[in-house]
């Protein structure tokens, strides 16, 4: 690697990392920026999950106190989680990089449409919350098997997974926010770290830009979590989406335009 191709790298992970911390997105830097760098797709998008996925589990540290109420949850949620993480890493592994190139407009388009959609989903799961009405089992099961499909896309892509469980665990009667958020940070965490077991069994990491980007994450997280509180969440969500938005259309443009 060259000076500015770490130069570049640490700084979309530290983007990432204080992204993560504030507002959640941070795939949105790092995998453009393995892409930029000559990064085959596919090993890109198993890199940024490695690189990120040590911050993000870091994060569950700063819920600990919660960790007890969701238990019950947690076990409900666990299996089917692990398991999608791993069909969604394994899928990523059986697909080319050509067909993977041209998905990633579409999987980026579609992860910053979901930020951008965020606050509709925590109006909704707070509606619920409101509501205080206990989950039905029909809404159970739902609720269950949604997060399954949402654990095949976060072990395949991964982008925006946090914002869709917040709506579900809304949706099925939960009323504590920050444990809520305790939940989803700890499925989330373990989607991930499901996909990057399998991504480094595979062999698909580039270990050299892996390791300065986990420097950069884990920078970026302890940076977001201290000092960037008093920046206005609007801004740092009108920020990345309007990333997502440029780089959507970048990748459209050079997949299926300039070709």
């Amino acid at each position: 690697m060259t000076g500015w191709e770490i130069v570049g790298l640490v700084g979309s992970a530290v983007g990432a990392g204080a992204i993560n911390a504030v507002a959640g997105g941070g795939t949105l830097l790092t995998f453009p920026s393995l892409i930029a760098f000559g990064t085959l797709p596919v090993v890109a998008n198993a890199t940024s999950t490695l690189a990120l996925v040590i911050g993000t589990g870091g994060s569950m540290f700063g819920y600990r106190e919660h960790l007890q109420p969701i238990r019950p949850w947690l076990r409900r949620f666990l299996p089917v989680s692990l398991l999608g993480g791993l069909l969604g890493s394994v899928l990523l592994t059986h697909t080319s990089n050509a067909t993977f190139g041209k998905l990633v407009p579409f999987l980026i388009f579609f992860a910053t449409l979901l930020f951008l959609a965020q606050g509709a989903f925590r109006r909704f799961a707070s509606l619920q919350l409101e509501e205080g009405a206990p989950a039905r089992p029909t809404h159970l099961w739902g609720a269950i098997a949604f997060q399954f499909v949402v654990s095949i896309y976060g072990g395949y892509f991964g982008a925006g997974i946090g914002i869709l469980m917040l709506a579900t665990l809304g949706f099925i009667g939960m009323r504590n926010i920050h444990e809520m958020n305790t939940l989803k940070t700890v499925l989330g965490s373990l989607i991930n770290l499901m996909a990057a077991l399998w991504f480094i069994w595979a062999g698909l990491i580039d270990w050299p830009r892996a390791a300065v980007m986990t420097l950069g994450a884990v920078a970026g997280y302890y940076l977001g979590s201290r000092f960037t509180q008093n920046i206005p969440p609007a801004r740092v969500r009108q920020l990345i989406t309007a990333i997502g938005f440029i780089i959507s259309g970048v990748t459209f443009y050079q997949e299926f335009v300039k070709k």
